[in-house]
């Protein structure tokens, strides 16, 4: 006797189940979160090659007076926060090594 379920019929649920895509961003934001910094020079290069703030946000002055502002473009990065988290696991890292 095969029992249907409407609900999950009309909702795609069994077909969604057995089709699930490879999210390259969800890999990469897990290995990123589970990513242990356990050396000092590993956290040192961290934190010199992900920066502090965006470095695309810009006034555009001329003759002393500005412009227009280019907003901080960084945010529209899908790794935005994990990166972010890292630098900042990094800096943490080296401040509890200097004590």
């Amino acid at each position: 006797m095969i029992i249907l379920d409407l609900a999950s019929i009309s909702s795609g649920r069994s077909y969604r189940r057995s089709h699930r895509k490879f999210n390259l961003f969800k890999s990469i934001r897990n290995w990123l979160d589970r990513f242990e910094i356990k050396d000092i020079q590993t956290a040192k290069l961290i934190c010199r090659w992900i920066p502090a703030s965006c470095p695309f946000e810009r006034d555009v002055k001329l003759f002393g007076r500005t412009l227009f502002h280019i907003p901080p473009l960084c945010h529209l990065n899908p790794l935005y926060q994990e990166l972010s988290l890292l630098r900042f696991r990094a800096e943490i890292f080296l401040a509890a090594d200097s004590n």
